[in-house]
C-alpha cells in the first residue's frame, strides 16, 4: 500500500496543481489502468512478472496508484482555486515548497483513509493469487496457499485448516475497516 499511496498522491497533487496538458496525459493513462479490471490487470502483471513476493507488490502498485491520483488530484482542483493558494503563489514560494509543504498535507487526508480500504482490497488479491498458485511461493506462508492446502482435507472433517486462515482473512479485514472508520472520523473536518 505504501508505494502506490506516495506514487498516487505526488502525481495527484501534481496533477491538480498544474493542470493542463499534465494533467490531461496523466488522467489519460489513470483511464488506460482503470479500463481493466482490477484483478485481470493484476493476474496479468504477475504472470509476466513471476510468483513470488515482490511481483505481487509490484503488480499491485503498477494498477492501484491510480485511485491514490485521482483522491489527491479532486482534492488539488477544489485547493487550488482557493486564495490561499493564491497567497502562496503571490508570496514567491516555489513550486516544490507549495505543493510538498502546503497542498499535500491539505489534501491527503482521504487518500489516507482510502488507504485502509486498500489494505483490505489487497489482502483479497494476495490471499486469491495465493489460493490459485499465483502468489506467495512455498515454503513462504500465506492465507491463500493454506486454505488451498487444506481443501481437500475438507470433506474429512478436517474444517480447521480452511477456516483457521479463513477467518484470519476475516478479522484482519475487519480490524483494518474499523481502523480505516476511526482514522475517517478522526481527519474528518469539523465545522
Amino acid at each position: 500500500m505504501a508505494a502506490p499511496f506516495v506514487i498516487g498522491t505526488v502525481i495527484g497533487a501534481l496533477s491538480g496543481y498544474f493542470g493542463g496538458w499534465f494533467d490531461v496525459v496523466v488522467m489519460r493513462i489513470a483511464d488506460v489502468v482503470v479500463a481493466f479490471p482490477f484483478y485481470v490487470l493484476v493476474i496479468s502483471l504477475v504472470f509476466i512478472l513471476g510468483n513470488g513476493v515482490g511481483s505481487i507488490f509490484a503488480a499491485i502498485s503498477i494498477v492501484s496508484w491510480v485511485a491514490y491520483a485521482r483522491i489527491v488530484r479532486a482534492e488539488a482542483l477544489v485547493l487550488n482555486r482557493t486564495d490561499f493558494m493564491d497567497a502562496l503563489r503571490v508570496s514567491g514560494l516555489g513550486t516544490a515548497r507549495i505543493v510538498f509543504r502546503h497542498l499535500v498535507p491539505n489534501v491527503v487526508s482521504q487518500a489516507i483513509v482510502y488507504a485502509m480500504s486498500d489494505i483490505v482490497a489487497n489482502i483479497g488479491v494476495i490471499v486469491t493469487l495465493s489460493y490459485f498458485g499465483l502468489g506467495i511461493v512455498p515454503p513462504t506462508p500465506g492465507w491463500g496457499s493454506m486454505m488451498a492446502d487444506g481443501q481437500p482435507f475438507f470433506a474429512g472433517g478436517y474444517y480447521d485448516l480452511m477456516l483457521i486462515p479463513a477467518a484470519a482473512v476475516i478479522l484482519t479485514s475487519f480490524g483494518l475497516s474499523l481502523i480505516g472508520d476511526g482514522l475517517a472520523n478522526a481527519l474528518r473536518v469539523k465545522t
